[in-house]
């Protein structure tokens, strides 16, 4: 870790946008002898008029470390020590076994997964790729490990993709359900707007947080709802049953601008209050205060994250949500809607370019014919080439690699080997494949130690390009200093990849202003429709929201403000969703229900924020969180050092013994790898059970056992 931050009065000062979360910050990065030395808040940005959280301010000290990946290196195997090779050698390498891999046994032995901290640029590159020139649909990243349920819930209920609302709608709400996000933790920013809103109007401003934990959220709201983890279908169908039977419902909307009301209501009336406390741990009267909160209110807005999308059920919980929206007309209205807090900086943009195994650019789907033929034209490929079978989904690749069905997989911007479930899993299907590409701006880390090749990447603030935050806000990102060594940006990378494999005409790009140029043009007419945004007006305008059709228009703050839906019908729909369990529920053996979750100045596997003792030194280690009941049967203490085991492995950590969680739940932060200690990974514990449309897998909750080590033993074994 480096110990002082960079040093100077800056001699300029650079709009650009944060690295980090889905709230998308705008930064001013100062500039001094072509190096970033201060960070501060973008007044004019208006995701956060000028405020930014504790990750951000020490951005600078994260940049020219000593672990930076600096030249290509390659080895032939695993277990040997790599040697720097030329660019033009690792591409040669990479470009000859893509080859003969296809060659023998076909695109599917391929795949690409990425990350939603990629930029649109270089998400766009890497799509286009491989589902329109080597053929494959196996592109997948990260987001399905964040949003991909959210996304599934969007389009099933309200026709397609996309958060209706904008952080503008929080100074105008009277009502604010915060549902699976300890928000002053994950998206601090927006949690300040939130309680900014709250102290500025307290006695007409209501917050209600779901929570299994009484975190720094719930600690501010006016109503906490300790859900068990798995709960939260049960609490929203019982919040649903509440607004009927009192009549807080909004009949001529429902009658207008919906179907399949009668389905939904039918379901929620055989299931009261009784049941909905039974199934989600959530006492009955606060589950109808919470309803009668939300039903009263003139404008409400929801907001939610991996709490929620986390789960084999998680589609549902997000139709769920849509459902309390819907019944009650709160959506597409200032200061209403669902609102879905994307965990990562541009998760939103690679969802836009098709960054999915399932979809094509500009929310088309590889399933549908017209969407296929638009692309392929659009590519100057054959429609042929784009297969009409999806891609094979994030944990689906690594189960692939484990059977051999898979051969070869390029990893971008992301460390899997620390941030998927099941971390003992994930290490053996790397284990099995033939080459493993690693593109990073840092080695070594989990993932890049089962490398054959490693590619170093430019990062934020060395490359060009555009992110989209979750309220569609696309920003642009200027290249403010130099790659360190002889680092690329992530698209170029990529194109001189396809060049390698003889596509060089489709993939002649010069700069990342042609590539965005490219991938908007192709989005003209579409649900996100960049066409009418390019980088001089994102420049000189500043960010602007999609849809935003043609250069004059301002961007959309609001969707659906008429109450068309892109539905068939132009309505949205109603979806009666039932209370499931999580899938590996607590017994006589593994008693308690483990969920995971952040601490508040660490973000992800800390490739970045790990680096910077200031924000290691409130938590320097993993814990272990459990309520003081399940703590005595165990004679567990605060600060005693215990062993959690699930059925996959085991974590050893301190106990925080605390009222603040719910009975039979434990918590431990998930941002730890084996590389910090091997039992220090929380996903040693985690399972790979998905849900079953999103395929997004249940990283909130999984069965384990907790005992006390009476003999802490030294080291990491």
């Amino acid at each position: 870790m480096l110990e002082d931050a960079p040093n100077g009065v800056p001699d300029r000062w650079v709009k650009t946008a944060c690295p980090y979360c889905g709230v998308g910050c705008g930064l001013l990065a100062g500039v001094k002898d072509g190096s970033i030395v201060k960070i501060k808040g973008d007044p004019d940005h208006p995701a956060n008029l000028g405020d930014v959280c504790a990750k951000a301010v020490h951005l600078p000290q994260s940049l020219n470390t000593a672990d930076r990946l600096l030249h290509p290196h390659a080895r032939n195997s695993q277990d040997k020590p790599f040697s720097r090779v030329s660019w033009e050698t690792a591409l040669q390498i990479t470009a000859q076994k893509f080859a003969e891999i296809i060659g023998e046994s076909g695109p599917e032995a391929v795949a690409f997964y990425g990350s939603g901290q990629l930029t649109t640029e270089a998400y766009y590159v890497g799509n286009k790729l491989a589902k329109g020139f080597l053929g494959t649909n196996n592109f997948d990243t990260n987001s399905r490990l964040c949003m991909s349920s959210a996304v599934a819930g969007y389009q099933a209920s309200l026709g397609s993709d996309g958060p209706p609302a904008s952080y503008a709608d929080i100074e105008v709400a009277d009502c604010f359900l915060l549902i699976g996000s300890n928000t002053a933790f994950c998206h601090p920013v927006t949690f300040k707007r939130i309680k900014k809103r709250k102290l500025d109007d307290p006695d007409r401003v209501m917050i209600i947080v779901v929570d299994p934990r009484r975190t720094e959220t719930a600690d501010f709201a006016d109503l906490h709802l300790p859900v068990r983890p798995g709960g939260d279908i049960a609490l929203l169908n019982g919040m649903l049953h509440v607004l009927i039977e009192e009549g807080l419902t909004d009949p001529s909307f429902i009658r207008r601008h919906t179907r399949d009301y009668e389905r939904v209501e039918a379901a929620v009336k055989s299931y009261g209050l009784e049941s909905a406390a039974r199934d989600s741990g959530v006492p009955a009267p606060l589950i109808a205060e919470a309803a009668m909160i939300f039903g009263h209110s003139k404008a409400a807005l929801t907001l939610w994250s991996m709490g929620i999308n986390q789960s084999t059920a998680g589609v549902h919980k997000n139709n769920a949500i849509h459902n309390l929206h819907l019944v009650t007309g709160k959506i597409g209205k200032p200061g209403s809607g669902p609102f879905s807090l994307t965990g990562q900086p541009n998760a939103m943009g690679g969802r836009e370019v098709g960054g999915l195994a399932h979809l094509l650019p500009g929310y088309r789907s590889i399933a549908n014919p017209v969407h296929r033929e638009e692309v392929a034209r659009f590519w100057r490929t054959p429609v042929a080439r784009i297969s009409p079978r999806p891609g094979l989904a994030a944990l689906e690749q690594f189960e692939a690699l484990e059977k051999g069905k898979l051969r070869a997989i390029w990893i971008l911007c992301t460390n899997p080997a620390v941030s998927m479930p099941d971390t003992g899993f994930v290490e053996k299907a790397l284990r099995q494949a033939e080459l493993v590409v690693v593109q990073d701006a840092y080695h070594p880390t989990g993932t890049t130690q089962f490398a054959h090749v490693l590619l170093p990447a430019a990062q934020w603030p060395e490359i060009e390009g555009v992110m989209t935050n979750s309220e569609r806000r696309i920003t642009y990102l200027p290249k403010i200093t130099e790659p360190p060594g002889e680092a690329l940006p992530d698209w170029k990378i990529l194109a001189l990849f396809a060049r390698e494999m003889g596509f060089a005409e489709a993939f002649s790009y010069r700069s990342a202003g042609e590539v965005y140029s490219e991938f908007a043009r192709l989005t003209r007419g579409t649900l996100c429709d960049y066409s009418g945004v390019n980088y001089e007006r994102l420049r000189g305008e500043g960010p602007l929201q999609w849809p935003c059709p043609d250069p004059g228009h301002p961007g959309t703050e609001r969707l659906y403000v008429e109450s068309c839906f892109p539905t068939p019908d132009g309505r949205a729909v109603f979806i009666p969703v039932a209370h499931q369990e999580p899938f590996e529920a607590p017994d006589e053996d593994f008693p308690l229900v483990l969920t995971t979750g952040r601490v508040k100045n660490q973000w992800h596997t800390m490739t970045r924020t790990g680096k910077v003792p200031s924000l290691m030194k409130n938590c320097p280690d993993p814990f272990v969180e459990m309520n003081p009941a399940d703590a005595r049967k165990q004679r567990i203490r605060d600060a005693d050092f215990i062993e959690v085991v699930s059925r996959r492995g085991k974590v050893i950590a301190q106990a925080r013994v605390t009222e603040q969680i719910t009975r039979g739940a434990c918590f431990i932060p998930f941002h730890w790898g084996r590389q910090y200690g091997f039992f220090k990974a929380a996903n040693n514990l985690t399972l790979t059970a998905r849900d079953p449309v999103s395929r997004q897998p249940e990283l909130k909750a999984c069965a384990v056992r907790v005992r006390k080590l009476l003999d802490f033993p030294l080291g990491d074994n």
